[in-house]
């Protein structure tokens, strides 16, 4: 039985992802400590004496362009490969993110708005190359755990870009977007340079009378019941998780506590998950992935239903916390991983469309979140949880997958094991 366990751990785990996928992790983890944009960009805007309102408007470009992006990137690994995908989007992201500095002025705002919605567009576009190559070439008995390593790269990522920040704005605002800018450019060339080019095989044939769309990716996934209440489940499971950044900030102030508890949540929420979300994973693997999807939502909710009753308690808001943190390493991983298990001739076509519904609940969940706080004030709490759990009823039925005949796709450079 401890054999067993070994062979299925972290260690394990680790052994097993090819050279291939530690570049494509090592390369999303370079990129995202660059990623400045959607975090800086309003501040540096209103900086460079552009005003709030108009400055939001920028942060709505990227937000649109990162939507249509995740889509046109799906399309692009499905006909000329994940390599070719990831390395053109990063080379195209390099130079519009370093034109930024150059446009961000109150006399060149719309033209700062264009460039923004273009870096969002390309910039994000490789995300479904990303995980078509992370689905075709892990091995299977560890592809959810392959997942938990491309979070962990993200959030390790994103958690080093804040430190480095504030090093960079100490001595030049601008700095952010010149290195994010070359870290972009660094990637696409370890891109071309070291990952393989997953090609996806052709799609099938449409039957005697069927027009020729009936076989196309858009209508097979239009007609995937299950998948469709996936996607539901993370539209509104991306909106809950957004007032994680809205709601939570503003019940704090109002329950007069110190922002600095806030930043206490992120920081700690943040390092627990870069440093035990795998180990967490290698255990709820063994689950059925429906009962682990169902019940990290459970625990998410019940996150939002402590924060609803902390009445200005510290520890209640630090509790809870810890809840929502368990309830994402539950679930994500898995959730994560459910559109890499569709046949290979559809599955960067339904990542894309995937990580556009992701992209657009995150557009519009900030917005939505202000608004019911307006509205409802300590009751939109509870409102949350019960959004939650049905986040979790519907992702138990959708990430089922319906059993198919293995199609091999392309791979036409070597991965190394």
């Amino acid at each position: 039985m401890n054999n067993d366990r070994a062979s299925d751990g972290v260690l394990a785990a680790i052994r097993a992802t090819p050279v291939s996928i530690r570049y494509l992790l090592g390369g999303m983890l370079l990129n995202q400590l660059g990623a400045f944009v959607q975090s800086f960009l309003l501040l540096y805007l209103v900086h460079r004496g552009v005003s709030a309102e108009l400055a939001g408007i920028g942060l709505v470009a990227y937000a649109v362009g990162a939507i249509v992006g995740t889509m046109l990137g799906g399309e692009l690994a499905h006909r000329v490969g994940t390599r070719v995908t990831i390395g053109l989007a990063m080379a195209a992201s390099g130079p519009l993110v370093a034109l930024i500095p150059l446009l961000g002025g109150p006399n060149t705002f719309w033209l700062v708005v264009l460039d923004v919605g273009l870096a969002g567009l390309v910039t994000q576009a490789y995300r479904p190359a990303a995980s078509v190559l992370l689905a075709e070439l892990m091995p299977e008995k560890f592809q959810v755990m392959g997942f938990s390593m491309m979070r962990i790269a993200l959030n390790a990522g994103a958690a080093g870009a804040a430190l480095l920040a504030t090093v960079f704005i100490s001595v030049n605002w601008d700095l952010l977007f010149y290195v994010d800018g070359v870290t972009a450019l660094l990637y696409s060339l370890l891109a071309f340079s070291l990952l393989p080019n997953v090609v996806a095989p052709a799609e099938e044939e449409p039957a005697p009378g069927e027009t020729a769309s009936r076989g196309s990716a858009y209508a097979v996934l239009a007609r995937d019941g299950r998948f469709l209440m996936y996607l539901a489940a993370v539209f509104i499971g991306t909106l809950v998780y957004a007032q994680y950044t809205v709601a939570l900030p503003l019940k704090i102030v109002a329950d007069g506590l110190s922002t600095d508890l806030y930043s206490f949540v992120l920081a700690t929420s943040g390092i627990v998950l870069i440093t035990c979300e795998l180990k967490i994973t290698s255990y709820i693997v063994k689950w059925p992935p429906s009962l682990a999807v169902f019940l990290g939502h459970v625990v998410f909710g019940l996150a939002f239903l402590g924060w609803g009753l902390s009445a200005g308690n510290p520890a209640v808001v630090i509790v809870s916390a810890a809840l929502f943190t368990g309830g994402l390493m539950m679930s994500g991983p898995t959730m994560f991983a459910r559109p890499a298990k569709v046949p290979a001739r559809y599955r960067a076509r339904y990542l894309g469309v995937n990580s556009s519904i992701m992209g657009l609940a995150q557009a519009v969940g900030p917005a939505i979140g202000v608004v019911a706080w307006a509205a409802l004030g300590n009751a939109f709490f509870p409102v949350l949880t019960v959004f939650a759990v049905i986040t979790g009823a519907l992702a138990w039925a959708g990430i089922k997958v319906k059993p198919e005949p293995k199609t091999e796709s392309v791979v036409t450079s070597e991965a190394v094991a």
